[in-house]
């Protein structure tokens, strides 16, 4: 049985669902827009919660998509112009990482 979100779990929420089409940000990356926890927190979160948020957009650091996700993820950033590497099976971080402005 699901609980209900508490605040950090909204606060997570909200920021991922702020992040643009065609950009990214890393678990950690959320963790310090929301100003507390860290990308294991974060990615809880996102494993309980985020199915209703853009979650394709919250990857890891060297631009992998989340475990398991991959073909949905890759459709969802070449759907919204997702700088890729060229090897296609990650995402550009230089180029696709979000400022949170």
């Amino acid at each position: 049985m699901q609980t209900a979100p508490d605040d950090y779990t909204e606060a997570v929420l909200d920021a991922v669902e702020r992040i643009p089409p065609g950009r990214v940000l890393a678990y950690g990356d959320v963790a310090e827009l929301v100003g507390t926890g860290g990308p294991r927190q974060v990615g809880r979160v996102m494993s309980l919660y985020g199915g209703g948020v853009p979650w394709w957009r919250v990857i890891r650091a060297d631009g992998r998509p989340p475990d398991g996700h991959e073909v949905r993820a890759l459709e969802e950033y070449r759907a919204e112009g997702t700088p890729l590497r060229p090897d296609g099976r990650r995402v550009d971080m230089r180029r696709a990482r979000w400022d949170g402005r």
